[in-house]
């Protein structure tokens, strides 16, 4: 059956050539006319049909080209020797089968095919390549295991060690498989050896997992170990397997050597610390994304003092036999050793602190310049009480003022001068006045530094960049102390001028994004986002900075897109990391299939990925709100929403993951669901580490209860709609009893599934519910919280319009509840609010939510009745009681429909207020940053801004900053954050106007 020569999948090649021609150049009509044309002559041949599959597929035709597919392997898998196959049919088949989602076909072909030639090695590297598509670790291993058993080769035993590996690391395995892969390479090592790099570190990573570091030590240092060609990598793993067996003297000695060979090793000297004080803490991978590894910390040691000493001399000893060694002063280890050292001194109470501050002021001098001087420090810093700390800031201020200059070196060096003072803590505790003289001397310095830029490229970074960003978390904080609007100004105005100057400094991006969705100009925020060109894996690390203000937002449009680009992505990297997995065995790079395999389970487990899953067809629900033939459609897309009650239950025994790098958010917002300008002034500049930790940690209980609550969403309005429905139609069975749908029985355990989540029992939701619309009680929590409570509120209205169980003293009906409790809580942040232009953080967002989800859903459910209350062609006479029900149904529907109206003309009345004043808007704003006749309060930036603009349009800063200089107008900056706000009050205003239409179109048809 191989292939034979100028042959392809049995047709001759100078036949196929021309269609191969046609698909790589895109040509797929003359392809596609080619195919049929080879069909004609060979109509029984797989090949020629998988390739007029692979065209069909290409050209859109998925239907077609599956039911060629399908016609090609009911040939394949016929018993016919005359069949010819070959890999090439296979691999062909397998590209268009996996295209259309059925790899599972491609799988049985290749079973098929393997079955009828059982020794064919290139066959079972297909089946094999299927099986990893498929993530089917068992069946891997079985099928490497046959390819070693038939070629005896060593790759294919190693396939099967790295399947057996991914059992228990990504499967169901238990650890004693591990043994079963330790016997197979001992037999093979015993018989063949081993002859690759990649083979041995399988073999050690193996011993490692199940502690055998004895026996990995022992293949490391025999005959074996010579396959590991580079003597410091060797010496590396030899010294942490000595550490993780205990061994800490023979450790020592061989991290000792690799810093002789490597003096700039900072991690392998924290090992080499941690062993000489027996502590192999230090040696664990952190696999927590919140804290990074702890450096050791002496008090948790258990050696007597007489060791510790000798042991701390012996490694000073050692680092000053180094640095004599060194050739030059540019290795920083050296020095942060010293450092390391004297720090362990005072943890364990034996050390001297102004040692301390006397070895950071030596590694100012020789590193300050450096961008990473303060996150080098900083672990050292923490070991100093508040009056060393205060002491090293003095000594550091006042050696930067004795060695100032105008070089890039002395203005890294100031640089470094803030970042301590910001790390320390002193400059927020200082006056508002000399806050705002840093803020303004920091400007300063970066404009007068701008002819040291004037020779560098637009795409490099220029000197200074990071002035302007800490400049802004002055200014913001200053503005969180005062609430006076103009230091926020000067905040977004410094950002915006660093950006014109040179436009892809993401940091000042995304703190633009940030300061712009705090003053409801999301649009901008939204376009400074788009200008970080976030692509590939950053879109699951770095959407979490506009994503959570997005799905709060009336930028459906933009929405859609975020969402869309974030799934696809995410949606496309699954189906091509098994290629990549396949790839890393093809290569023998077994270390990176079980990375692939694990990141890829890591991306699949993500929050974020889940909730975009979610949040998608949620939106689509919002969009088409107004037409209820539309949402039917959509929700029958969706299984009418058991997909995601299916996604639901899975989440509590999921463990998700947090991929999103907080570390890049700023200050004031650590995680999404916290904005400490929301609030009161607390008395601190950012977010206190202590308390990051348990901040991160309730945000992730709070994406666990966010994740559950929006699954249920879709099958509810399902189920609500339906259940409004069957309580107006005339339902009677035989019997004469009311069919009681099994649809509102699910409504309630989904209602009490909800309320659960909310922490209340059913019953206790219900009287809350009620108790707010009398105005008995409020609703307690924050604003997201209102919005869940107003979609128990409708829910439980649609049940109750079936079931009656609810029924309230004053005679009153969940009709009435609903619309109070929407037309309450609108009216009440409409007047709370102030101005939107000059009111950062206002309920914008809480009033869109409002609008377009419960809102929504109960017109929604309005709609439904509505359509059942109509006559519909030839029915029954309707029974006095029934018609008598259906009546008063009528009659609430009237009533909800006018309360719903008058809600949303409220809403479309103060939005038209708010835009009516463009002009009225940007003076008052712009006015904010104009310093008054006392020199009170912002204005001291922006006046240090254009003054150092105008002064450094005389000096020589270079063709590009010049021109930006000239061009760059404060007052544009204002304009824009007003026509954002306009921006995205106008989308807002389109949503409400759509929807007044369609309840009037209702009314009409009653």
């Amino acid at each position: 059956m191989a292939s034979k020569f100028g042959l392809a999948g049995g047709i001759p090649e100078r036949r196929v050539r021309p269609i191969w021609d046609a698909v790589d150049s895109r040509q797929f009509k003359n392809a596609l006319k080619l195919s049929t044309a080879l069909l004609s002559k060979y109509p029984s041949s797989p090949y020629a049909l998988a390739l007029k599959a692979l065209i069909l597929e290409r050209m859109g035709k998925n239907e077609e080209a599956l039911s060629v597919c399908l016609n090609a392997k009911e040939i394949l898998c016929t018993s016919d020797s005359s069949v010819f196959v070959d890999d090439l049919t296979l691999s062909t088949l397998q590209i268009v089968f996996q295209r259309l989602d059925h790899l599972d076909m491609a799988t049985s072909c290749y079973d098929h095919a393997c079955t009828k030639y059982p020794n064919n090695l290139e066959l079972m590297m297909g089946l094999f390549n299927c099986y990893v598509r498929e993530y089917s670790f068992v069946k891997q291993q079985q099928i490497a295991i046959k390819m070693y058993k038939t070629a005896g080769e060593e790759r294919f035993l190693l396939w099967a060690v790295c399947s057996i590996q991914l059992q228990v690391c990504c499967g169901n395995g238990g650890e004693k498989l591990f043994l079963l892969a330790e016997g197979l390479l001992k037999k093979h090592i015993a018989s063949h050896g081993l002859h690759e790099p990649e083979a041995l570190s399988v073999y050690i990573s193996l011993l490692e997992q199940q502690c055998k570091y004895g026996d990995a030590l022992e293949i490391l240092s025999g005959k074996l170990g010579s396959l590991m060609m580079i003597e410091v990598d060797k010496l590396r793993l030899q010294g942490k397997l000595l550490a993780k067996a205990g061994d800490y003297a023979a450790a020592v000695d061989v991290f000792q050597k690799v810093l002789e060979l490597c003096p700039d090793d900072w991690e392998c000297f924290q090992q080499y610390i941690g062993c000489l004080l027996e502590d192999g803490s230090i040696l664990t991978k952190e696999t927590d994304p919140i804290n990074t590894r702890k450096p050791i910390e002496c008090n948790n040691l258990h050696i007597s003092e007489e060791l510790f000493d000798s042991r701390m001399s012996d490694a000073v000893n050692f680092v000053q036999k180094l640095m004599v060694e060194a050739n030059n002063n540019s290795e920083r280890c050296l020095y942060l050793a010293h450092l390391e050292i004297e720090r362990q001194k005072l943890l364990f109470g034996k050390g001297d602190a102004d040692k301390v501050v006397e070895d950071l002021m030596q590694y100012f001098i020789r590193f300050g310049h450096l961008a990473c001087f303060t996150s080098d420090v900083e672990m050292f810093l923490e070991v100093l009480d508040n009056n060393k700390k205060s002491e090293f800031l003095k000594k550091l201020v006042k050696e930067y003022e004795a060695s100032r200059s105008v070089s890039t070196k002395a203005l890294g060096q100031s640089i470094t001068v803030f970042k301590v003072q910001n790390l320390i803590g002193d400059v927020f505790a200082l006056p508002v006045d000399e806050l705002e003289d840093i803020a303004a001397q920091m400007t300063e310095m970066f404009c007068k530094n701008l002819p040291l830029s004037k020779e560098l490229d637009v795409q490099e970074s220029m000197y200074g960049e990071e002035l302007l960003s800490m400049a802004c978390n002055l200014l913001v904080q200053l503005f969180w102390r005062t609430r006076d609007l103009g230091y926020l100004l000067e905040a977004i105005m410094i950002l915006e001028f660093g950006l014109f100057i040179r436009r892809y400094v993401w940091q000042y991006k995304i703190l633009l994004v940030h300061l712009y969705s705090y003053w409801s100009s999301l649009p901008l925020a939204y376009e400074r986002y788009k200008s970080l060109d976030v692509k590939n894996i950053l879109l699951e690390t770095v959407s979490h900075h506009i994503l959570p203000q997005m799905l709060a937002s009336p930028l459906w449009a933009d929405l859609n897109d975020l969402l869309t680009e974030y799934l696809k992505f995410m949606d496309d990297h699954f189906r091509e990391s098994a290629d990549l997995t396949f790839l890393a065995y093809r290569h023998r790079n077994y270390s990176k299939v079980i990375e692939f395999v694990q990141f890829k389970e890591r991306l699949q487990r993500s929050n974020q990925y889940l909730m975009a899953k979610i949040e998608s067809p949620i939106l689509q629900l919002k969009q088409h709100s107004d037409n209820i033939d539309e949402e039917e459609c959509i929700l029958e897309s969706l299984r009418c929403g058991t997909q995601f009650i299916e996604l639901s239950n899975e989440i509590r025994s999921k463990s998700l993951t947090f991929n999103e790098d907080l570390k890049l958010r700023p200050w004031w917002t650590p995680t999404s669901d916290k904005n400490y300008l929301l609030g009161p002034f607390e008395g601190v500049s950012y977010c206190p580490k202590e308390n990051m930790h348990n901040l991160i940690k309730q945000a992730e209980a709070n994406v666990l209860k966010t994740v559950e609550k929006r699954s249920l969403l879709p099958r509810m309005i399902y189920l609500s709609i339906y259940s409004a429905s069957a309580s107006v139609k005339e339902k009677i069975e035989a019997n004469g009893s009311a069919v009681v749908p099994k649809l509102s029985v699910e409504l309630k355990v989904l209602l009490e599934r909800y309320a659960k989540i909310l922490e209340f029992p059913f019953q206790d939701a219900v009287e809350l519910v009620f108790g707010v619309s009398s105005g008995q009680k409020p609703f307690e929590g924050p604003n997201p919280d209102i919005i869940d409570w107003m979609n128990f509120a409708v829910f439980l209205n649609a049940w109750n319009l079936n079931s009656h169980e609810i029924r309230f003293s004053d005679g009153s009906s969940t009709w009435n509840l609903v619309n109070t409790l929407l037309r309450k809580y609108v009216l009440e942040k409409i007047t709370s609010v102030g101005p939107i232009a000059s009111s950062p953080g206002n309920e914008i967002p809480f009033l869109v939510q409002l609008v377009t989800e419960p809102l929504a859903w109960h017109a929604l459910i309005i709609q439904s009745c509505v359509r059942s209350l109509l006559p519909s062609g030839k029915k029954k006479k309707k029974s006095g009681s029934v018609e008598q029900l259906n009546s008063q149904m009528s009659h609430e529907i009237q009533i909800s429909i006018e309360s719903l109206c008058g809600t949303l003309e409220a809403v479309t009345k103060w939005l038209k207020e708010q835009l009516n004043k463009p002009d009225d808007v940007f003076e008052p704003i712009f006015s904010s940053i104009q310093r008054n006749e006392k020199g009170n309060g912002p204005g001291k930036v922006f006046k240090m801004l254009e003054s150092s603009v105008s002064q450094m349009k005389d000096v020589e800063v270079g063709d590009r900053i010049l021109e930006a200089l000239q061009s760059w107008n404060p007052a544009d900056v204002v304009r824009k954050i007003v026509e954002g706000r306009g921006s995205l009050l106008s989308e807002f205003l389109k949503i409400c106007e759509l929807k007044i239409k369609s309840l009037k179109a209702l009314r009409l048809q009653l």
